[in-house]
């Protein structure tokens, strides 16, 4: 439906990262796995003594600021790995500027900000990407093929669990983190990609409720909370998140009871299958075994997976796996939740027609 620039087949795929923080990290070495098709060539970041570390580490030219960055460097995709709050206007300023844009999760911390970037990528007829490398997880793509087999048959019940802990000084390194306007709370920041999970396992949701807290850090936002789900086929769920695990992460999990199977995938960030049953055998029931890994980043290991779509992608080979409306869908799941939480009643979806 839209006319996109014509596919990249000549050269390498040109990345910048603007964000040197936290995530880049991963986004740095998921780059250097793809050195064949893809490079860096540029990295930005307002805080002089990160941008200086960043450009030292992978030698892409550096640029303080995201003007000076459009004006002077060339590259095909920003890579935005910015606090939440500035990916909207950020994407807004990369897609009018004829680049492609690739934003971290969330891509947006409110649901009319998500909105204006899908819209203002289609208008200037350029890609978005929204990062959800826990798809890509061995673990997670087993279950997701269970489900779309109806292994499960009905499903009736799903429950997530995410037991992190993030201490008082995680939110005081950076005066962003903890807020309404460029964070979000532990739904929105550390769990969105457990929320990720609601839809794209289990499909669209017909309703929810919810109850937040901030129990126990000094933060504007929410460190624990509960959602109750109803999906439209019936399956009933709930999503328990808390950010005050003591002394440390314990848990990511989901397990789907049906009325042919029953699932639980769990490990500190969704790496181990504790639990596959199912009344009919599948070749699939041999992979079991290995695809569980061994971890202790919540992160998992799925940002080389996601640049291999979004390379594919670019040099014409694939569809995008991510891109803004599949974003949109985890978002509008948020934003019901904080709803709910705030008026204290049951939200339906979708938010728009």
């Amino acid at each position: 439906m839209r006319n996109y620039p014509a596919p990249i087949t000549d050269r390498k795929i040109r990345f910048a990262i603007v964000g040197c923080g936290r995530i880049a990290k991963n986004h740095i070495a998921a780059l250097r796995e793809h050195a064949d098709r893809a490079e860096l060539v540029a990295v930005c970041d307002v805080d002089p003594a990160a941008l200086k570390a960043a450009a030292e580490q992978t030698g892409a030219q550096p640029y303080g600021n995201l003007r000076e960055l459009l004006a002077n460097a060339d590259f095909d995709v920003a890579v935005l790995t910015t606090p939440s709050g500035l990916h909207p206007e950020q994407a807004i300023e990369v897609a009018a500027a004829g680049r492609h844009v690739m934003t971290e999760k969330p891509m947006a911390t409110r649901w009319h900000d998500g909105l204006r970037m899908v819209k203002a990528c289609d208008d200037a007829n350029v890609r978005l990407f929204v990062v959800k490398q826990n798809r890509r997880n061995a673990t997670l793509q087993l279950l997701k093929r269970a489900v779309e087999a109806k292994r499960f048959g009905r499903i009736y019940m799903v429950n997530i669990n995410v037991f992190w802990t993030r201490p008082q000084d995680y939110y005081d390194n950076a005066a962003w983190r903890g807020t309404w306007e460029f964070d979000g709370g532990a739904f929105m920041n550390q769990a969105s990609h457990y929320v990720d999970l609601l839809d794209w396992l289990i499909g669209p949701i017909e309703s929810l409720q919810s109850y937040m807290g901030t129990l126990a850090r000094d933060i504007e936002v929410e460190d624990t909370g509960v959602i109750g789900v109803k999906w439209r086929s019936g399956a009933l769920g709930s999503m328990n998140v808390t950010m005050l695990t003591y002394p440390r992460n314990l848990e990511g999990s989901i397990t789907i009871i049906g009325e042919k199977g029953t699932v639980r995938v769990g490990g500190v960030a969704v790496n181990e299958i504790q639990q596959w049953q199912f009344a009919e055998p599948h070749p699939d029931d041999d992979k079991v075994q290995g695809a569980s890994y061994e971890t202790t980043s919540v992160y998992g290991f799925g940002h080389p997976l996601y640049y291999d779509n979004v390379i594919k992608v670019m040099r014409g080979e694939a569809e995008p796996e991510t891109d803004g409306r599949e974003g949109l869908k985890s978002l509008e799941v948020l934003i019901a939740a904080y709803l709910s939480a705030r008026d204290g009643k049951r939200v339906a979806l979708p938010l728009d027609y």
